[in-house]
């Protein structure tokens, strides 16, 4: 089983055989060119909240939104305690005025100027629809965890589907960890720099075994039957 977090979803099919490394980087290359694009036709931004779950955080979008008639969503599920909400900048603001009512241990706005997954990403959706669809693929060797629906994708209809979602909808990381531990998933490799998803991994369930590949020595002991 492979899932990816945002951009990593690309990684996860090409990890899963379902397109060329080639391909994937091209098609990430044109998301994010895209993301840029629909940034300066409607700005916005991005903001953590800590502490509140998912359902005072999604009050607090909805209460936000009332107040301005502007654009909010929750962009990432991250795990229990940690939501990501992306919108407009003047909704943005009120939120994160407000986040003090839903006893929020820490709010900030982050170091982007994108709303990613929201519907401000709208204008180039169609775009990049036709990239996903002008991808290369096939049906991947084992299922790929999607963030918009938190199940496993087997086919290529699916996948692209998912991908050609992306750019406006949440991501439900959370909902995805869950439905692969209740799926018979044992242990998580995470593969790239750092260890976030591996740190978010332990705040979903701390029984499961995560691992962090993020060097070559890391990669080495994986090999060897380290770690």
């Amino acid at each position: 089983m492979v899932a990816g977090h945002s951009f990593g979803q690309i990684t996860a099919l090409i990890a899963a055989n379902a397109m060329s490394f080639a391909d994937g980087f091209a098609l990430a290359r044109e998301r994010g060119r895209l993301m840029d694009e629909a940034d300066s036709r409607a700005p916005g931004g991005m903001a953590a909240l800590l502490g509140p779950d998912i359902e005072a955080v999604q009050s607090l979008v909805d209460r936000a939104r009332a107040q301005t008639g502007g654009v909010l969503v929750v962009a990432n599920d991250n795990c229990p305690g940690q939501t990501v909400i992306s919108g407009d900048n003047d909704t943005l603001s009120v939120a994160l005025d407000l986040a003090p009512q839903i006893r929020a241990r820490r709010s900030l706005r982050l170091p982007i100027s994108i709303a990613a997954h929201s519907p401000l990403m709208a204008p180039v959706n169609a775009e990049f629809a036709d990239h996903v669809r002008a991808t290369p693929m096939q049906d991947p060797t084992v299922p790929v965890y999607g963030n918009l629906g938190a199940v496993p994708l087997t086919s290529v209809a699916d996948n692209s589907a998912e991908l050609e979602g992306q750019l406006t909808a949440g991501v439900r990381w959370r909902e995805s960890v869950e439905n692969m531990i209740a799926d018979g998933t044992i242990r998580f490799l995470e593969l790239g720099p750092g260890s976030v998803l591996t740190g978010l991994l332990r705040r979903i369930d701390r029984k499961a075994s995560g691992t962090a590949v993020n060097s070559a020595e890391a990669l080495h002991q994986l090999i060897d039957g380290g770690s």
